[in-house]
């Protein structure tokens, strides 16, 4: 007996691979994206610092700007850096 496919659908899921399921400064999902954006992945990425919290790229960024003095993750109140 032989099975010949037709036809063959296939589908696919990913998640970030993130301690969290939120990010600490929008509170949106990561397998979503944050406000600002329209679609989840490459144009939402999220960042890890050197303290292992993960933001949304264009949320850290707001609060990195937004900093007057040396910046601190939102989460811990360390030092940011980003992880390299």
């Amino acid at each position: 007996m032989k099975v010949k496919v037709l036809q063959w659908h296939a589908v696919a899921s990913w998640t970030w691979d993130a301690q969290d399921e939120t990010c600490g400064i929008c509170r949106m999902a990561f397998d979503g994206c944050c406000p600002d954006c329209k679609f989840p992945g490459d144009d939402c990425p999220i960042i890890w610092g050197a303290c292992n919290h993960a933001f949304h790229l264009h949320f850290i960024l707001k609060w990195v700007n937004s900093q007057t003095s040396t910046p601190l993750c939102p989460m811990c109140r360390r030092e940011w850096q980003f992880k390299g």
